[in-house]
């Protein structure tokens, strides 16, 4: 696209009332104000008018009280990342950023996802999913075939929330019920050792690869968000043909799941350095200081401001309500 029209529709956009969904109702909502803040400074530095709109049980009040024509979504975990923020839009005919209700539904479901995954022959560690409470968690124990060390995690959270790496028998219930606190279906998946990864995606084209190396030896929550906590090397020792085939994959796993706009794709590569793992996606990454996704974007040569940016003019629904698209600009 010429720099007339790119700037053309820059233009178009800056018309618009741009809404920043941010808070909500989930775990993860003191990460999302912050990823929110974040968002609303780069698009008032580049121009936009753009409000912050604080995700409760009255948000479809909130849009309809701030006249939003689009809405960036900043939220993280259940009600906000699953679809059902989504849903609302798609309802209320507001153009929203990122992926569609199914995809981002099927993306928060780690079960589901891994499902379409191995449908797709995309690997992922072998896993079991269970729909349980905490009158059947002794019952379960008997129903789990994959061989210590396994994890076991909540199969609708982000952030590492509710998670467990279990190395002996004697700490399986106590991992379950951890795991129980946030929903009633959990995933007991292989434990591999190796090199964590992960590829963002960025309308459609793999960003740069990141390691992850947490000095605690665990990426937990603390890990994640806690500054120092977590050593990050952009670019890592990975051969370049190792590099192509984990980019491929992601970019595999982002269309077999639907999704659109950005995401994130996280890989566990073997110790041997071999096999690389898909264990999840994340349709909307974290925004903060420490979020993995602008790194790899500005390896790429996009600025925090441009990242912004481009994930707004990808928003859904935009061009039928607006009859003008601003992807791939």
């Amino acid at each position: 696209m010429n720099n007339k029209r790119s700037e053309d529709i820059r233009g178009d956009f800056r018309k618009k009332r741009i809404g920043v969904l941010m808070g909500g109702m989930s775990s993860e909502r003191k990460i999302s104000l912050r990823t929110g803040e974040a968002v609303i400074n780069a698009l008032h530095e580049r121009g936009y008018s753009a409000v912050p709109v604080d995700v409760n049980s009255n948000t479809a009040g909130s849009l309809q009280k701030n006249n939003i024509d689009v809405a960036f979504i900043a939220l993280h975990g259940t009600l906000g990342e699953d679809g059902t923020i989504q849903g609302l839009l798609e309802i209320s005919g507001i153009p929203y950023t990122g992926s569609s209700v199914l995809a981002s539904a099927l993306a928060m479901n780690k079960a589901a996802s891994k499902k379409i995954f191995s449908y797709h022959g995309l690997p992922t560690p072998a896993f079991q999913s269970f729909h349980v409470n905490e009158d059947e968690v002794s019952q379960l124990q008997n129903q789990i075939t994959i061989p210590l060390p396994f994890i076991i995690k909540p199969s609708e959270e982000g952030s590492t929330i509710g998670i467990s790496i279990i190395e002996k028998q004697e700490h399986v219930t106590e991992g379950i019920k951890k795991a129980l606190q946030n929903n009633g279906e959990i995933i007991i998946e292989e434990f591999i050792h190796g090199r964590e990864l992960t590829v963002g995606i960025l309308n459609g084209q793999p960003l740069p690869l990141i390691e992850i190396r947490p000095k605690s030896g665990f990426y937990d929550y603390r890990s994640k968000y806690m500054s120092g906590e977590t050593e990050y090397i952009i670019s890592p020792d990975v051969d370049r043909k190792k590099t192509d085939s984990i980019q491929n994959l992601a970019v595999q796993a982002f269309n077999a799941l639907g999704c659109s706009g950005v995401a994130r794709v996280d890989f566990i590569l073997s110790s041997r350095g071999v096999n690389p793992y898909i264990l999840e996606i994340n349709t909307i990454p974290g925004m903060t200081e420490t979020s993995l996704l602008p790194m790899a974007a500005k390896r790429a040569g996009i600025d925090f401001n441009s990242l912004v940016e481009n994930i707004l003019c990808g928003a859904t629904n935009y061009k039928i309500k607006y009859g003008k698209d601003c992807k791939n600009r």
